[in-house]
């Protein structure tokens, strides 16, 4: 569809395999957008719980909860 013009841009929150392989097309193709797999709708209740976690993790020195691993390719 891309190729084809049918579509401008791609924005791709799932793919098959996930991670793409280093290698695959679409990260070098400055019309897909890669997010990392995070796209949903939030409970305000789990959002803030979530929130919470993080910046006492931060102010405790600990790892962040949810933190994207780019080290595996996204």
């Amino acid at each position: 569809a891309l190729d084809g013009g049918r579509l401008s841009a791609a924005m791709l929150d799932v793919t098959d395999p996930e991670p793409l392989p280093a290698d695959h097309w679409a990260w070098r193709d400055p019309r897909v957008l890669i997010t990392p797999h995070i796209a949903a709708h939030t409970d305000a209740e789990e959002g803030a719980r979530h929130a919470l976690a993080v910046i006492r993790a931060e102010r405790d020195g600990q790892p962040v909860p949810g933190l994207v691993d780019r080290n595996r390719g996204y």
